[in-house]
C-alpha cells in the first residue's frame, strides 16, 4: 500500500474524558503506521481537550462553541453566534491546514469540521462510541464515507455499506493490567489485605453517584471495603470533607489520570455507562455496577450498559435507585467472589483490543483511496 509523502488529518470532537481519550488513542495509531503524519486536533475552547491534547503531544485549535443547556438560561441565546462563528473558524482552518481526511469522534467541535469537510468534498470518517447513536452523528452519518462502530445491529442507523465494527478505542494503559496490582495499591494507599471498589462518574463526575458513594460510605468502610473515589472537579472538596476520618481506607480523587491502576486495584467497579466506560470495563474484565446517566441524549447509556446486561456481564441499577440500592449491592458482590468471577468471565467475549488500530487501518485507506 502506497502512502502519501504528506499525511494531514484533523481530528475533531471532545467535551469528556469519553470523546477526548479515544481520539488521543485513534491519533496515536495513526502515527504508530505513518510516523510523519500532520495531525491536528479541533475541539471546544474551555473543554477538557484543550488541556489533554497537547499534554499527549498534539495541536489543538479550539472553537468558541457549546451545546443548549436544559435549564432556562441566558446562555442559550448565545448558541446560534458561536454556532456561526465555529463555522468560519472551521471553514478557515480546513484552507488553511488542507486534511486530506476528517475524523469525527463526537463532542460540540465535531459537527462544524465534519460538515465544512464535506462540504469541501474533504473525505470524512466518523466514529460512533454508542450503542444508539444521537441525532447528530446519525446526520452526519449520512456525510461520511465511513463510519467505525462497536456494536452490532448499527445498520438500524447508518447505510450498511459504510460501515466498519471496530470496537471503541481506549487508553493503551488500560489493555494489559499484568503485573500492576501491588503498584496500584501502593499509589492510591491501599491495603493489599482488602477489597477495593472504584466509584467514578466519568471525567466530570456524577451528582447521583456521589452522593451515593456519601451515603454507603461509612458502612463500606466497617464492611473492611476499600473505595477509590473519582469525583470529577465540582464534587470534589464536598468528597473531601464526607471521607475525612477514612483516609486509610478511601482515596478521594478530583480526576485520575493513572486509570489503569484505579482498574488494577479495583475488584469491582461503579461507573456510568459512557460508550468508553462500557469498552474499558470489557478490556479490564472487572466486574461492574453501572448507573447509567439519565441526562443524555435518548437515554443512550441504559442502551449501552443494556449491551452487556444481557449477557450477564454487568449489573444495572437506575440513577434514582443508585443511592438507596448500591450498598446493598456492593456488599453482596463484594462476600460473593464466585458471583463476581462469573460476571467478569462473561466480559471477554465481549472485548475490542486493537479498535485504535483498526480505526486508523480504515482511515488509512481512505487517504490511500
Amino acid at each position: 500500500m502506497s502512502k502519501p509523502e504528506q499525511v494531514r488529518i484533523i481530528v475533531a470532537g471532545g467535551g469528556s474524558g469519553g470523546h477526548v481519550f479515544p481520539a488521543i488513542a485513534i491519533a496515536n495509531a495513526i502515527r504508530r503506521q505513518i510516523p510523519s503524519a500532520q495531525i491536528l486536533f479541533v475541539g471546544a475552547k474551555g473543554r477538557m481537550e484543550m488541556k489533554q491534547v497537547p499534554l499527549a503531544g498534539y495541536d489543538i485549535i479550539g472553537l468558541n462553541i457549546a451545546g443548549i443547556q436544559r435549564r432556562l438560561t441566558w446562555k442559550n441565546l448565545l448558541v446560534p453566534f458561536k454556532l456561526i462563528d465555529s463555522i468560519i473558524r472551521a471553514k478557515n482552518i480546513l484552507r488553511r491546514f488542507k486534511p486530506q481526511l476528517v475524523i469525527g469522534v463526537g463532542g460540540y467541535a465535531s459537527a462544524p469540521m465534519v460538515n465544512q469537510a464535506a462540504q469541501q468534498g474533504i473525505p470524512v470518517l466518523i466514529q460512533e462510541q454508542n450503542s444508539y447513536p444521537g441525532l447528530t452523528n446519525r446526520m452526519l452519518g449520512k456525510k461520511a464515507q465511513k463510519i467505525c462502530v462497536a456494536y452490532e445491529g448499527m445498520e438500524r442507523f447508518f447505510d450498511k455499506t459504510k460501515l466498519y465494527l471496530t470496537g471503541n478505542p481506549v487508553r493503551s494503559d488500560v489493555v494489559n493490567l499484568e503485573g500492576k496490582k501491588e503498584q496500584a495499591l501502593e499509589y492510591f494507599g491501599l491495603d493489599a489485605n482488602k477489597p477495593v471498589l472504584l466509584i467514578t462518574g466519568g471525567s466530570l463526575g456524577a451528582r447521583s453517584i456521589n452522593h451515593a458513594a456519601a451515603a454507603n460510605l461509612p458502612r463500606l468502610v466497617q464492611e473492611g471495603i476499600q473505595v477509590i473515589w473519582q469525583t470529577g472537579s465540582f464534587y470534589y472538596p464536598t468528597a473531601q470533607m464526607q471521607a475525612q476520618g477514612y483516609e486509610k481506607s478511601v482515596s478521594v480523587n478530583q480526576f485520575i489520570s493513572r486509570m489503569d491502576l484505579a482498574y488494577a486495584a479495583a475488584d469491582l467497579i461503579v461507573s456510568r455507562a459512557g460508550a468508553i466506560a462500557i469498552s474499558e470495563i470489557c478490556i479490564v474484565q472487572k466486574p461492574a455496577i453501572l448507573v447509567p446517566s439519565p441526562n443524555v441524549a435518548e437515554d443512550h447509556q441504559t442502551k449501552n450498559a443494556m449491551a452487556l446486561v444481557n449477557h450477564h456481564a454487568a449489573i444495572l441499577i437506575t440513577d434514582s435507585q443508585a443511592e438507596a440500592s448500591l450498598g446493598d449491592i456492593v456488599i453482596d458482590l463484594m462476600q460473593n467472589p464466585q458471583k463476581r468471577v462469573q460476571i467478569a468471565d462473561k466480559l471477554q467475549a465481549l472485548a475490542f483490543y486493537d479498535a485504535a488500530d483498526k480505526i486508523a487501518t480504515v482511515a488509512i485507506s481512505m487517504i490511500n483511496d
